[in-house]
């Protein structure tokens, strides 16, 4: 039975204790997955029932499965003659694909099918069915933005595979010199879903080390590479941003940023960049994930979604400056500092000086 494990490093609640992503846990059709008070998702294994939805809305690919890859499905699906997807054949589940991997399989394969033929009955549908429908939708949505004729139909296949067994049923009995192996991983991951209660996760040393390091997701390259090979549109569409949930653009209030630089260092993909100097913002649209942590950890809402998006991102990414800030030195401690307005003092010396004054009673 397949494992749903948790890259601690990669959440982007790993970031910051604003984070307020739960999109693991809205979707879980078991309840398997609790955000709490704790920075990180607790999972309870034993009720978990591997269907990959997490792993398809977690927007930074934090959450996998120990059997299943999207990334590998990808390569396998675009090899296999047939155009078929479906829970009995080769996913766990069709929520499993996010709405960029079934764009980028639609781009190449031309025609896909989704089989829905099994949810009507399938137990967990309440929450996956709704994904998939969401899923499917809105990469149709954007597929058409593009000006591709790509095809991710939904149909009621049900697909039967002859030889399918239940793993977690039958997998003692297949033990054998050339299978301990993977019996073994059978084994120990049978025993960690036995225990019914919620396993909360924690940031090791290791996972602390890689939060500063900013990764693509593998879905995003698998996106860009086929983006590559198809035809642009005959313009670029402008399509509505609440469409899209895998990517956005964003905008920045001069008035209310206060150069605190949190956006861009949390920043999970390096969507959000600035330069040595610490004297502008820019933003890459290609490289967002929408996580949203840049406008968590933003006290003055300073940075905001814009409600369009310009397909024009998909085939020529260009890096737009939000904002630009004024390089000074403090004449309190001579560091150097970023800002948008006259100050003379940096952040931290001017909060010094407004505590001084509180305490001296000076208004």
């Amino acid at each position: 039975m397949s494992l749903i494990q948790l890259d601690a490093s990669k959440c982007v609640r790993s970031l910051s204790v604003e984070s307020a992503c739960n999109k693991c846990e809205v979707v879980c059709p078991t309840n398997a997955i609790v955000v709490g008070d704790s920075p990180l998702p607790a999972i309870n294994f034993s009720s978990c029932v591997a269907c990959g939805a997490c792993d398809g809305v977690c927007p930074n690919e934090a959450l996998s499965l120990d059997d299943f890859s999207a990334t590998n499905f990808f390569f396998e699906f675009m090899e296999d003659s047939d155009n078929l997807i479906s829970c009995k054949k080769n996913v766990p589940c069709i929520a499993a694909l996010s709405v960029e991997s079934l764009i980028s399989i639609a781009i190449l394969k031309k025609d896909v099918v989704l089989d829905t033929g099994h949810c009507e009955s399938c137990e967990i549908a309440h929450t996956c069915h709704k994904q998939i429908l969401a899923n499917q939708e809105e990469a149709s949505y954007i597929l058409e933005a593009m000006e591709n004729e790509a095809q991710l139909r939904l149909e009621d296949v049900a697909f039967v595979k002859e030889d399918s067994i239940s793993k977690r049923r039958d997998f003692l009995n297949a033990v054998s010199l050339e299978t301990v192996g993977k019996v073994k991983h059978e084994f120990e991951s049978e025993v960690t879903k036995a225990s019914d209660e919620l396993i909360q996760h924690t940031l090791q040393n290791k996972d602390i080390a890689l939060l500063k390091k900013k990764r693509i997701t593998e879905r995003r390259k698998i996106f860009f590479t086929a983006i590559k090979r198809v035809e642009k549109p005959s313009q670029f569409h402008i399509i509505d941003a609440n469409e899209v949930s895998f990517t956005s653009q964003k905008l920045m209030d001069e008035e209310k940023c206060t150069a605190c630089q949190m956006c861009y260092r949390v920043c999970p993909t390096g969507a959000l960049t600035s330069d040595m100097k610490n004297s502008k913002i820019d933003f890459d649209p290609f490289m967002c994930i929408k996580c949203h942590i840049c406008h968590d950890v933003c006290e003055p809402d300073a940075i905001t979604l814009s409600s369009s998006y310009n397909v024009k991102e998909f085939f020529e990414p260009t890096v737009q400056n939000l904002l630009r800030f004024n390089v000074r030195r403090c004449d309190e401690c001579n560091a150097v500092f970023s800002t948008n307005s006259n100050d003379t003092l940096c952040y931290r010396c001017k909060i010094e000086e407004e505590e001084a004054k509180a305490l001296w009673g000076i208004k």
